[in-house]
């Protein structure tokens, strides 16, 4: 008989299962962003709210649809910057290592790392970077290998991966959520994963760039390529973005 994962874990992260958790235990929180390990070149990003068009929001809203062609030419750093604030833009950071981010998150957790498979991007080199909130930086990730080539066979061969000018890949660090919500946490991230992708959707329309959102892709694979461990840090969401053809 083939079990029913899906279900099992909609039933085991009820409220009636919970146990406390290590924020109700006293325990120490962890921090509000990963570190670095082995950090390469950071650049710092330019001010995210030079490059928006005006358009409307419920015009975004209307036109949003998921768009895999894009055009052969690359988009600025500073379109760029205005995904990456409009997604996990930092607001402010509380003494109690809580941050508020322009996207809505259980329990101002923000769970999440912003890696980024750049293929065309005005001033940057091609190659795997990690968003970094906090400080508003890029950081380039080694890699081994045609990185892009990797990303695009993790998930599952979809060409416009690496046809995009930049692909996003959204890890969680599930310690950040669990210790607050114990294993219903889970559920969080997911809820949260969605509430990131809409906004970059709706951003990207500011830059007359398409977006589409992938969740077909081999979990180990990717957690590999990103050299995470799948399991304190996994992927768990990924949208390219390109410039309209």
């Amino acid at each position: 008989m083939t079990r029913e994962f899906g279900k099992e874990f909609m039933e085991k992260t009820k409220y009636k299962y919970s146990l406390p958790s290590d924020q109700a235990k006293g325990l120490p929180q962890p921090p509000v962003e990963l570190d670095l390990a082995n950090p390469g070149v950071v650049i710092d990003l330019p001010d995210p709210g030079t490059s928006q068009s005006d358009i409307l929001l419920t015009q975004a809203i209307a036109q949003r649809t998921s768009i895999r062609t894009y055009a052969a030419k690359p988009i600025s750093l500073t379109e760029l910057s205005h995904l990456l604030w409009c997604t996990q833009g930092v607001k402010s950071i509380e003494p109690h290592l809580v941050t508020f981010r322009t996207v809505p998150s259980a329990g101002a957790r923000h769970a999440f790392e912003t890696y980024l498979l750049i293929n065309q991007v005005e001033g940057l080199e091609p190659g795997l970077y990690r968003f970094l909130a906090v400080d508003y930086q890029l950081a380039k990730v080694a890699a081994a290998g045609d990185i892009g080539d990797v990303i695009t066979e993790a998930c599952l061969r979809q060409k416009f991966v690496k046809t995009s000018a930049v692909t996003f890949i959204w890890t969680a660090a599930t310690y950040r959520m669990t210790y607050r919500y114990g294993q219903r946490g889970y559920r969080y991230l997911h809820l949260d994963a969605g509430h990131v992708c809409q906004n970059l959707y709706l951003a990207a329309a500011a830059v007359d760039c398409g977006v589409c959102a992938i969740a077909a892709f081999d979990d180990d694979k990717l957690n590999t390529a990103l050299a995470i461990d799948g399991e304190n840090q996994f992927a768990i969401y990924v949208a390219t973005v390109g410039k309209k053809a």
